[in-house]
């Protein structure tokens, strides 16, 4: 193997570690939060429902955990293996918060596994739920430092080079880099957003297979509100997102957007296809994109024509940025109907149809996250370290990274049927019904 597929298959077996990580990190950051919030409403109205809704899902979210580590696990490994060179550089500056971030881990572990050994074990239920803080907080955290890893990738600051030699390091003002506020406001409120689409479209499957069990209902409509406020701080900091790459990455902005030539009253281009030179078929919103960019329909913005051609990220990046969106602008509109149907008793939210949307909101919010990670990495190319040190540079020259692509394509696809096989059965073999009874026959009364 050549160089340039060792960098091209350290590409994609990156990317492929990434796509299927996050999708069991954006659950393990959002679901300890919703459970938090089911037993704690649940305690204050009274309603064993709600309680037994925080019990399952930490049932289920142990599952996700465990693989959630050894997929975290292989992207350390891969970093070594597959970026030496960068983490040579990078490891001396930002290794602090990769370190808290595994301290985090181990908060949230440590008292979760409290948590759910002692379910029984606390008559007052408050006390209990005081034990869901610093899994809640630790799950959170964990992303925060992590995320700031990401940010420093897009930032770099906190260190001098003299002489191709790193000199006065400074690992705080590393962490605190431009970047770091919005990225760490983004991945948090979209990991919140994600999760609580996802359990809304679980409890809407159920009602699909038969189910009228009010705990479903009760369900759906605790995740569906929630979903609907973190959509809406999804959409917020994804403002400020982009006022971000104006001012530090406009070349990413400008490819997301296929700008291609600096100008005023910048329109705001949605799908369309390009040869790099020509847009197509697209739709263009009139002075969309300086309201976007600089909050004025007049303001000039910068275009690809002001980079270096070696230096403009792929132009596919337009599509991942209208995929993420137009989902999220989709799941804001639909999530909204759904909230103020029920409160104003609109009978079409209980229809059929509508709950098979419901259903496809949690996979369609999984694309736009897949998406939104996608823009983030591959808009930086070609660079891994921004201005510092392209991808090219930093990776490994080893002959055998095909083989190690093959070996966790493998190791990912066992995880993944693996923990949805284990989850189905888990919740197939002790349905809500079973569990209510049981409960009903350890209190010696009826559940509501």
């Amino acid at each position: 193997m050549d160089g340039g597929n060792s960098v091209f298959y350290s590409r994609v077996l990156t990317e492929l570690t990434l796509s299927f990580h996050i999708i069991y990190a954006t659950i393990g950051v959002g679901v300890p939060l919703m459970i938090m919030i089911a037993q704690w409403i649940g305690i204050k109205k009274n309603d064993e429902h709600y309680i037994l809704l925080a019990r399952r899902l930490a049932r289920g979210f142990v599952i996700t955990v465990a693989v959630g580590v050894v997929t975290g696990t292989a992207i350390g490994l891969q970093l070594s293996l597959l970026w030496p060179n960068f983490m040579e550089l990078a490891g001396n500056v930002i290794a602090l918060p990769l370190f808290m971030e595994t301290f985090a881990f181990f908060f949230e572990a440590i008292f979760l596994g409290i948590y759910l050994y002692t379910w029984d074990r606390f008559e007052n239920q408050r006390k209990h739920m005081l034990l869901l803080i610093p899994v809640a907080i630790g799950a959170s955290m964990s992303a925060v430092f992590i995320t700031i890893v990401n940010a420093f990738m897009n930032a770099p600051q906190g260190f001098d080079v003299v002489n191709g030699q790193l000199v006065n390091i400074k690992p705080i003002l590393a962490m605190l880099n431009p970047a770091m506020p919005t990225k760490v406001g983004h991945v948090l409120v979209t990991a919140y957003m994600t999760s609580a689409f996802v359990l809304a479209a679980i409890a809407a499957f159920r009602m699909l297979k038969g189910s009228k069990h009010v705990y479903h209902k009760k369900s759906l409509f605790l995740f569906m509100k929630l979903g609907l406020i973190f959509s809406i701080a999804s959409l917020i900091i994804g403002d400020f997102s982009a006022k971000y790459l104006v001012k530090y990455q406009p070349e990413k902005l400008a490819a997301a957007e296929w700008h291609f030539e600096t100008g005023k009253g910048a329109p705001l281009v949605l799908f369309g296809v390009t040869d790099g030179e020509e847009v197509k078929y697209a739709i263009k919103v009139p002075y969309a994109l300086s309201v976007l960019a600089h909050s004025n329909l007049n303001a000039e913005v910068t275009g690809l024509n002001e980079f270096p051609k070696d230096e403009v990220p792929p132009l596919y990046i337009h599509y991942l940025f209208d995929t993420m969106v137009l989902i999220g602008t989709f799941m804001i509109i639909f999530s909204a109907i759904y909230v103020f149907g029920k409160i104003k008793g609109w009978t079409f939210i209980t229809s059929r149809w509508f709950r098979c949307i419901i259903v496809a909101g949690g996979p369609l919010s999984i694309i736009a996250l897949e998406a939104g990670w996608w823009l983030a990495e591959v808009g930086r190319q070609p660079w891994i370290l921004y201005k510092y040190m392209k991808v090219t540079d930093a990776a490994t020259s080893s002959e055998h990274v095909d083989l190690m692509l093959m070996l966790f394509c493998i190791l990912y696809l066992i995880l993944g049927i693996g923990s949805i096989v284990v989850l189905r059965r888990m919740f197939r073999n002790n349905p809500i019904e079973q569990e209510i009874a049981d409960r009903q026959a350890e209190k010696g009364g009826d559940l509501i």
